[in-house]
């Protein structure tokens, strides 16, 4: 008998090499490469996820199913990162760091499934009566609900297929292992292989399917990249372990739009949502304090409003400290170079610290005028009223420009109380948006100087 080929395979980076190496050629990482059999292109793994036969179709002929409608998940918040409900068929990847919640959220969407649908719990990680424990613990309906201990991909797709669930949850993908290859579970191979038979499982039998994913210490997903490009939907669960907020980010969606943020809040009864977004991202000062600014920002189709603080101290270092906690360190630097170069405002030898209120990661551009204005209140020791808002994009040129959705943002400001606003002159409403003042600036030195002239 012909002996099977072998393969070394990066567990960093993916990259396959015909001999052994004590360093990637292609990530330079160390002692990184995992034997491997390499399989013939004429196994059933490599069959597309069509049924029948392949044939070339013209999109007017092809009829769309009932089943392609959305399926509440009993959570809006989840829903809203998912693009609307729950897409049968669809394989979602769930990624966050231990013990953030993410069997918990699985959990409850599962028993409020099983009223209506057939679902399947599978996990790898914790035995049968630790996860009827922590049902009984959440006060979660049992009744309908499936459950799986096993790690085996070939004996799980054997059963499920079987018990034809409409919706199962692999908890988590880097504990499955298939007989496909020697390698232990969680290397790059079984997490790809696994994951390819379970996509595949999921397409052919129009089952939604979620794969819970381990993340790596700098907070990517663990296994090959190749991984998020299988599934349908990337989803993070993000938080600080000593806060009772979660969020969920979804940063590819082929059912709805990225950037989604669901926001969560964990109690005692398992992950509830919050009504009010914006409310956990607010300090209510009894007096406005200098440093502090909310701005308007837009994540997926949902306008919130964080608090940014900045905090300016006299620096006794020959490189003074340029430290962000929720935004960009780098766009920070740029921004101060903006402010001194077209405002004549100095901080070369200030210590600047800035920070997001609520463990918010702001990424969108709309923050600039906001972070700068924050650094100039406490610059001067001015402080901003609670009642005002400011968003808005700052050029190189010194220049405002506008940010998208502007209407929508302060209408989320009017909603709560906010009578005054500086904004990019692009974004000024045709008509006034309840009582509200907002001054709209062209030019960062016109919105400087409101901001002297007025606090």
């Amino acid at each position: 008998m012909r002996p099977p080929k072998l393969s070394y395979t990066c567990q960093h980076c993916g990259a396959q090499f015909p001999k052994w190496s004590g360093q990637c050629l292609a990530c330079e990482a160390w002692n990184c490469l995992v034997e491997e059999i390499k399989q013939t292109v004429s196994h059933p793994r490599y069959q597309g996820y069509a049924v029948g036969e392949p044939a070339i179709t013209q999109m007017a002929e092809i009829e769309l199913q009932e089943h392609e409608a959305r399926i509440p998940t009993g959570l809006n918040e989840l829903d809203r990162v998912l693009g609307g409900g729950l897409v049968l068929g669809s394989v979602v990847l769930i990624g966050g760091d231990p013990g953030i919640g993410k069997s918990t959220l699985l959990l409850q969407t599962l028993c409020h499934l099983s009223q209506h649908l057939k679902v399947l719990y599978i996990t790898g990680e914790e035995s049968l009566q630790q996860v009827t424990l922590r049902a009984r613990r959440l006060g979660l309906p049992e009744k309908n609900l499936l459950l799986l201990a096993d790690t085996h991909v070939e004996r799980i797709l054997k059963l499920a297929q079987k018990e034809q669930p409409r919706v199962l949850v692999i908890d988590s993908i880097q504990t499955m292992h298939t007989d496909l290859l020697q390698s232990a579970p969680g290397a790059v191979g079984q997490v790809r292989e696994s994951a390819a038979q379970l996509v595949k499982f999921a397409k052919q039998t129009h089952s939604a399917l979620f794969l819970v994913g381990h993340v790596t210490k700098e907070g990517t997903l663990a296994g090959p990249r190749v991984l998020e490009h299988m599934v349908d939907a990337v989803l993070y669960f993000e938080g600080e372990q000593d806060s009772r907020y979660r969020l969920i980010r979804g940063v590819k969606n082929r059912f709805g739009a990225v950037n989604e943020l669901g926001i969560f809040a964990m109690t005692e009864k398992g992950i509830r949502e919050v009504s009010n977004p914006s409310a956990i991202f607010l300090s209510r000062y009894e007096k406005p304090v200098s440093g502090s600014v909310i701005m308007a920002t837009k994540e997926g189709t949902r306008p919130l409003l964080i608090e940014v603080q900045a905090l300016v101290d006299q620096s006794h270092m020959a490189n003074p400290r340029r430290v962000c906690v929720g935004l960009d360190p780098h766009r920070l630097s740029m921004l101060l170079a903006v402010l001194h170069r077209h405002s004549g405002i100095a901080t070369f030898d200030q210590d600047v610290f800035v920070n997001a209120v609520g463990g918010a990661r702001i990424t969108e551009t709309g923050s600039d005028l906001a972070l700068l204005l924050a650094v100039l209140s406490s610059l001067r020791n001015r402080p901003v009223p609670h009642d005002m808002i400011i968003f808005g994009e700052v050029g190189l040129a010194g220049e405002i420009r506008p940010v998208q959705n502007g209407q929508e943002r302060l209408r989320e400001a009017a909603k709560h109380g906010f009578k005054h606003a500086i904004i990019p002159h692009g974004n000024a409403p045709k008509t006034n948006i309840s009582d509200m003042k907002i001054f709209s600036a062209q030019t960062l030195q016109e919105a400087v100087d409101y901001f002297k002239q007025t606090f």
